[in-house]
């Protein structure tokens, strides 16, 4: 389905400032749809003036749809629907005459003009469903007026307004709690969801007679209260702005849109929601958040403990090969706890960004290099966002990998590289749900008669079944393809 943006840059001449005020409108047209218990439908012009392209729709939450399929992305040819045709030729309001059936369902058709800065730059059709149709009550009719009232603020250019869109993500919406207060801020109507709120925070009477503000300053304590000049605007119904206020355990989020049909402001439409729940889980995530990364941050320390007591008797070994494979238990140690550590320092989401790890591995085996000869790792492509089980067994084959191509690669003396300089080249790719590294080294090679099944060496064991048993994966070991030195490629799936 294309967005708003690709319609207007293929069809239509829409700068990209018309284009934002469109989509300003479509954040907020759930509100216009629920009050109006009708399906919009965004129109754009067509460029060469043959007709209308579809490029937004909504249904009501509040009622019966009146579009069973998607019509975003549809041309109508000028004259096929003249109510359109004429809503944007003349800039105003139409209504149909008679209801259009569809699918045996009788549908009401207005079209509303949506004016930015002078010019009509779109249409927006609102269709009713008249199926079942009855004798509205206070609250249907009280929605309709407020409808009435925003469609006249978009065909005057007045809707959307540059402030109005909710910083939260928890925003009201028209079932959550619907108030309707007059130019005074007194409350002229409050939906029964809109009274169990203020229920909620302490009121006993009723709504309605009331100013919102003053009434609020009542029920919450001022060390509980949003600054004045936020209380005042939002819940007077002046400003396009929303605020939460969280008082004796009951958290709600307040949202005021001014209404100014004609431009003269006549009161606003005031939405309030309950999201007490939602800011309870909030709270107990960022508390699940700290003690895992908690747990994180000391897996570390203590695996840091380790490595310094296993460095403390290398030391006081004198047996070469003894302390050669403390050193190896050192580093290895290290890859899994340089794993901990970067999932301490970052927000909870069981994934890891892996190529600041790969990065510290290579500084880590080149710093640590007893070869003789000066090595450099090199990065090419991403590793990307793994999962922290995977990373603390990739972590570790990568960390054998690099120290099998800097031991045997460049140690046991031999040839020089060019330079004086050894080169370990990682190259990454995530080819359709896999993970592909090759480990490639410029070194002194593979023996002749090297197999991997065969092989004693203990890194290529640890290597070989962390790939195979762990990460599900394949290890190939070859000569570097076009010159001297090794090759390792691993191939693992990923879970998306």
């Amino acid at each position: 389905m294309p967005s708003l943006p690709e319609l207007a840059r293929s069809h239509t001449d829409l700068d990209a400032d018309d284009v934002s005020w469109l989509q300003l409108l479509m954040a907020d047209w759930q509100i216009v749809a629920d009050l109006s218990f009708a399906d919009l439908v965004l129109w754009l012009p067509d460029r060469e003036g043959k007709g209308l392209w579809a490029a937004g729709q909504m249904r009501p939450t509040t009622g019966p749809t009146a579009y069973v399929d998607d019509v975003v992305g549809t041309f109508l040819p000028t004259g096929r629907r003249p109510v359109l045709d004429e809503a944007l030729t003349q800039g105003r309001l139409v209504r149909e005459g008679d209801p259009e059936w569809r699918d045996d369902v009788p549908v009401r058709v207005e079209t509303i003009p949506v004016r930015r800065q002078q010019r009509v730059i779109a249409v927006v059709s609102r269709n009713t469903n008249l199926l079942g149709v009855r004798t509205p009550s206070r609250l249907e009719l009280t929605y309709l007026q407020t409808a009435a009232d925003l469609t006249q603020m978009i065909a005057g250019g007045q809707f959307p307004s540059a402030g109005q869109r909710s910083d939260h993500a928890d925003t009201p919406r028209v079932g959550d709690g619907f108030l309707r207060v007059d130019a005074e801020g007194v409350v002229d109507y409050a939906s029964p969801n809109a009274l169990s709120v203020y229920r909620r925070l302490g009121l006993s009477g009723d709504l309605t007679g009331s100013s919102l503000a003053e009434l609020t300053r009542q029920l919450v304590p001022p060390r509980d209260r949003p600054d004045e000049e936020t209380l005042s605007a939002v819940l007077g119904g002046r400003a396009y702005r929303d605020t939460e206020i969280e008082s004796q355990g009951v958290s709600l989020i307040v949202r005021a849109i001014p209404l100014r049909p004609q431009e003269r402001h006549i009161g606003a439409l005031v939405l309030v929601r309950d999201v007490t729940d939602l800011r309870r889980r909030d709270r107990e995530l960022v508390t699940k958040d700290a003690t895992i990364r908690e747990i994180h941050h000391r897996v570390k320390n203590n695996l840091q403990t380790v490595a310094a007591l296993l460095r403390l008797q290398a030391r006081r070994i004198g047996e070469p090969s003894a302390k050669a494979a403390l050193d190896e238990a050192v580093r290895r140690v290290g890859s899994i706890a340089l794993v901990h550590e970067t999932l301490s320092q970052q927000a909870v989401e069981e994934r890891v960004d892996f190529d600041e790890i790969a990065d510290r591995l290579g500084t880590m085996v080149s710093e640590v290099s007893a070869v003789g000869t000066p090595v450099r790792v090199h990065r090419d492509g991403s590793f990307g966002s793994l999962p922290s089980e995977m990373a603390t067994a990739l972590a570790m084959v990568v960390t054998e990998l690099l120290q099998n191509a800097v031991e045997h690669g460049y140690g046991g003396g031999g040839s020089m590289p060019e330079g004086g300089i050894g080169r370990i080249e990682v190259r990454v790719s995530r080819p359709q749900g896999r993970l592909r590294i090759t480990v490639e080294d410029q070194g002194h090679g593979l023996p002749h008669d090297f197999d991997l099944e065969r092989s004693t060496n203990l890194g290529l064991s640890i290597v070989k079944t962390l790939v195979e048993s762990e990460l599900k994966g394949t290890l190939r070991l070859a000569p570097r393809a076009g010159g001297p030195g090794a090759s390792a490629a691993i191939d693992v799936p990923l879970e998306e």
